[in-house]
C-alpha cells in the first residue's frame, strides 16, 4: 500500500475529499495540459477525412512507428531481425503486408514491457498504469505526459463530445479505485473531485440497503453523466429501478471495460432517461472504439491500427468474429506492433449515417464475466486488483459457488505462491466483499472455455440467493 493511501484511509471524511480533489487537479493538469488542445482540435478535423485520407495518415504513422521501433526498443530489434525485416524491408511494409510484422502477445508485453519494451529515449513524466489483468497478472503501461494528453485528445474527441459532453460536464464515475478503506461499508460510497466536478463512487459496495447513497451522491453533486464499468454502472441503475428513488436526469451513460447489452441500454434508459453510448480501448490504449451519434461504433483510425485475424493469422471478412491485434499510433516510448489484446469483434460492411469514414465494428464481442455477490447483497465483476503486482502469480481466477464463500484458483510462476503473497491476495479480497471465507488452490493450470477462451471470473451464484445477515 503507498504511503498516500495509508494517510488516506486514516483520514476523516473531508480531508478525503481534499485529497481526492488534489489528485484530480494534478490528473487534469496530466491529461489536458501540454499538446492536448492542439490535439484535440486536430482530431476533430481528422472526422473530416475521406477513406483515402485515412489510408494515407494510416501508412505514414504506420512507418513511423516501425521504423522507430526498430531504431530504439531493443525487443522489436531483435524481433525484426530474426523475422529477416530489415531497414530497407521495413520501409516498404504497408497495410495489405502488416502481416509480415511479428505478434506481440499479451505474455511478452508482462514479460518485456519494463524492460526491453521500452524505447532507448524517452519522453518525459513517463509512469506505468495496469492494465485489467483479466489472466491474474495485469500488464504495465507507460504514458508519457505528451502520450498521455495526445491519448485524451482522442478520448475526448471521439467518445465525450460524440455524447453530448465533455471534460467540464459533471460525471459520476464507477472504477476501480478505492473509495472506502479495507472492507467498510458505512456511507458515504462516493468522494468528490472538485477540480474536475467529478463524483467517485464505490464499485464495491453497491447493494440494495446502499442505493439510496449513492442516488444522493448524483443529485447532491448536480452528475450530467455516468460512466466508467458497465456492468457496475448497470448494477447501480437496476437497483435504482427496484428502490423507485427519483434520481436526476442525465445527458448520457458512457460505459467501458466489459460487454455491454440491450438489457444494459434498457436500465440506463429507464434510470436517468438518455442515450447509452459504448466504447472500447483499454489502459494498453494502441487502439479506440467508439459510439457517435447515430449509434454505430467507429474504429478510430488515427488511434492505431485494428486488425481482425481469425485463429488461422487471416483477415476476417466483414460479419464474421476475428481476434482484435492492434498497433497504436500513440506511444513510442512502448510501442504495441499487432499487439493480441485479447478480445474480439466482428467489423460491418455497412457505412453510418454520420457520414464519417471511420470504420464501423457490428459488434464489440470482449469478455462476459459473472457476478460475484457479498454476503450483504453488494455486486460486482472486476478482480483483477487482487493480482495486482503479484510476482509469484502467473494466472489466476475468482470462482463463487455459494454466498460467503470464495476460491481462488492460482497458477505459481515457479513452484507456488509466497506466503507473503496468499496473505495479501487475502486482504485485497477481504477489501472488496468484506467478511468472507476464502479458500486458495494452487494449480498447474487453469483451463479455457469450450471456445478457448480464458474467463477470469466464474460464479453459479443466483441473484435472488438467499443473502447472510
Amino acid at each position: 500500500m503507498s504511503f498516500f493511501n495509508k494517510i488516506y484511509n486514516h483520514s476523516p471524511l473531508a480531508l478525503q475529499n481534499l485529497m481526492v480533489s488534489a489528485y484530480g487537479y494534478a490528473w487534469k493538469k496530466r491529461r489536458f495540459g501540454g499538446i492536448f488542445e492542439q490535439d484535440l482540435v486536430a482530431a476533430k478535423n481528422r472526422e473530416n477525412f475521406s477513406t483515402n485520407q485515412w489510408v494515407e495518415f494510416q501508412q505514414a504513422e504506420l512507418q513511423k512507428i516501425l521504423l522507430h521501433a526498430q531504431a530504439q526498443v531493443p525487443y522489436y530489434t531483435q524481433k525484426f531481425a530474426q523475422a529477416g525485416l530489415s531497414t530497407e524491408k521495413l520501409a516498404s511494409i504497408d497495410l495489405s503486408t502488416l502481416n509480415q510484422v511479428p505478434i506481440l502477445s499479451k505474455q511478452d508485453l508482462r514479460a518485456f514491457g519494463a524492460t526491453t519494451l521500452l524505447a532507448r529515449t524517452r519522453e518525459h513524466g513517463g509512469s506505468f498504469f495496469a492494465s485489467s489483468g483479466s489472466t491474474g497478472t495485469p500488464t504495465q503501461v507507460l504514458f508519457s505526459h505528451s502520450m498521455h494528453q495526445r491519448w485524451s485528445a482522442i478520448f475526448e474527441a471521439r467518445i465525450r463530445h460524440w455524447a453530448g459532453v465533455n471534460r467540464f460536464t459533471s460525471r459520476g464515475m464507477i472504477g476501480g479505485r478505492r473509495v472506502l478503506p479495507d472492507a467498510s461499508n458505512t456511507s458515504p460510497f462516493y468522494r468528490y473531485n472538485f477540480f474536475e466536478k467529478q463524483v467517485y463512487f464505490s464499485a464495491y459496495h453497491i447493494s440494495a440497503q446502499n442505493i439510496s447513497n449513492y442516488v444522493q451522491g448524483i443529485n447532491k453533486y448536480h452528475v450530467q453523466y455516468m460512466t466508467g464499468y458497465a456492468m457496475s454502472n448497470f448494477f447501480l441503475a437496476r437497483f435504482i429501478q427496484e428502490s423507485k428513488i427519483q434520481v436526476n436526469e442525465q445527458k448520457a451513460v458512457i460505459t467501458s471495460s466489459e460487454k455491454l447489452t440491450q438489457e444494459m441500454r434498457d436500465s440506463f434508459k429507464a434510470a436517468y432517461n438518455c442515450k447509452t453510448f459504448d466504447s472500447w480501448s483499454g489502459v494498453e490504449a494502441c487502439a479506440l472504439v467508439s459510439e457517435c451519434e447515430h449509434g454505430s461504433l467507429h474504429i478510430s483510425p488515427d488511434a492505431g491500427i485494428v486488425e481482425l485475424l481469425d485463429d488461422n493469422m487471416k483477415p476476417v471478412p466483414p460479419n464474421t468474429l476475428g481476434n482484435v491485434y492492434c498497433t497504436g499510433f500513440l506511444n513510442y516510448d512502448q510501442p504495441l506492433i499487432r499487439y493480441a489484446i485479447g478480445d474480439s469483434m466482428i467489423l460491418s460492411n455497412e457505412t453510418c449515417t454520420c457520414k464519417r469514414s471511420m470504420p464501423v465494428i457490428k459488434e464489440i464481442v470482449g469478455r462476459t464475466e459473472d457476478v460475484v455477490i457479498g454476503k450483504d447483497g453488494r455486486e460486482m465483476v472486476r478482480f483483477h486488483a487482487i493480482f495486482n503486482g503479484l510476482i509469484s502469480v502467473a494466472m489466476a481466477q475468482v470462482i463463487q459457488h455459494k454466498i460467503g464463500e470464495i476460491i481462488l484458483k492460482v497458477v505459481p510462476v515457479a513452484l507456488k505462491v509466497s506466503e507473503q503473497e496468499i496473505e495479501l491476495m487475502k486482504q485485497r479480497v477481504f477489501s472488496q466483499l468484506g467478511d468472507i471465507e476464502i479458500i486458495i488452490e494452487e494449480v498447474n493450470d487453469i483451463p479455457l472455455t469450450a471456445n478457448g477462451k480464458f474467463k477470469a471470473v466464474i460464479s453459479t451464484v443466483q441473484r435472488n440467493s438467499k443473502i447472510i445477515t
